[in-house]
């Protein structure tokens, strides 16, 4: 189990980002055409009440009329008995503008605003996450002002890293107690297994919010050829979606489709399921994976959850230790492990 601001969350988490298609490859409110509002609020309803508890969102997902914090207004106006049941993370931190890091006390004071302001008092910002660190300011101070002014005066109710280096964990803990940290984890990317992330988290025991646990949607088996991602948001982008690097990492998923068959699950349940057993292993963070979607069916297929064994654990990781991916998790130019 997480436990988050002293409360205890599992196994599987919400990521309003992936509110977009069954395959949760783009953010709902970075798609084109989101969904409509009451599908959406339909969608976190049926999270809620299957146990998914914890969400998490961004303050740059969307527009400024159509976003995490707009959305969650209107949940939680339809759905006042959820506040106290459901926690949020929210990312900030980011000029909206140019999606480059701000860390300035203007921009981190902004930021943090701005979130409370959207969220209209329907629902606590229990948790701020720093999206990416800046590098161009004083970490500490950012730190600093989060705590003295918001945390310490109720405000918020704690911090969160989001794609942090070990310097940076390191850092933040000399400040404040780090709540979560947001970083990429799945059969695809286990980056943080063996560049000592992992590692630094458990050793001051923050749970790792696992963004991504579905490979942006591949490991669902949905896509079969690197066509199938075109017109489908940023994803569209990466590396590891593109002509022959797509042919080589779908392999890993024709292997995952046939380990879940025989499980009698499907390939998403499988995936999910080994993130979590990652973070029940001795020496490493508790994990909680954040799957997100925008029909209420596909909320209902994640937040079944499937148990591992000893044996079926061991030989998932074998395979993704076997398989190397192809292609860069991020395109040039977006900031990583920072």
């Amino acid at each position: 189990m997480v436990e988050v601001l002293g409360k205890r969350f599992g196994p599987i988490g919400f990521g309003l980002m992936g509110f977009s298609d069954s395959s949760g490859v783009l953010g709902f409110t970075w798609r084109p055409n989101p969904p409509p509002m009451e599908d959406a609020i339909a969608a976190l309803k049926v999270a809620a009440d299957r146990g998914l508890t914890l969400w998490n969102g961004g303050e740059f997902y969307g527009t400024p009329e159509y976003n995490s914090m707009t959305l969650l207004k209107s949940y939680f106006e339809k759905y006042p008995e959820d506040a106290d049941k459901i926690t949020i993370i929210i990312k900030g931190g980011v000029d909206v503008k140019t999606l480059k890091p701000d860390g300035s006390p203007e921009g981190i004071r902004r930021s943090a605003d701005n979130i409370l302001a959207q969220l209209g008092g329907k629902k606590k910002l229990d948790v701020f996450g720093i999206a990416r660190r800046d590098v161009n300011t004083d970490f500490q101070e950012t730190l600093s002002i989060l705590k003295k002014e918001y945390v310490d005066t109720g405000k918020i109710g704690g911090v969160a890293l989001s794609e942090c280096s070990v310097k940076t964990i390191e850092e933040a803990v000399k400040v404040l107690p780090i709540q979560s940290a947001e970083v990429e984890l799945s059969l695809f990317s286990p980056d943080i297994l063996n560049n000592g992330v992992a590692a630094a988290l458990a050793k001051y025991n923050i749970p790792v919010v696992a963004y991504s646990p579905l490979g942006r949607g591949m490991l669902t088996g949905r896509f079969k050829v690197a066509d199938d991602f075109k017109g489908r948001g940023f994803a569209a982008f990466f590396p590891r979606f593109q002509g022959d690097a797509f042919a080589h990492n779908y392999k890993l998923v024709q292997t995952l489709e046939d380990l879940a068959a025989k499980k009698s699950c499907t390939a998403s349940q499988l995936a999910i399921a080994w993130t979590v057993a990652v973070g029940r292993q001795p020496g490493q963070p508790a994990v909680i994976p954040i799957p997100g979607a925008s029909k209420a069916s596909q909320v209902e297929e994640n937040a079944k959850f499937v148990e591992l064994s000893d044996d079926e654990f061991n030989n998932i990781t074998e395979l993704v230790n076997s398989f190397e991916t192809a292609g860069r998790r991020y395109p040039d130019g977006v900031p990583m492990e920072i």
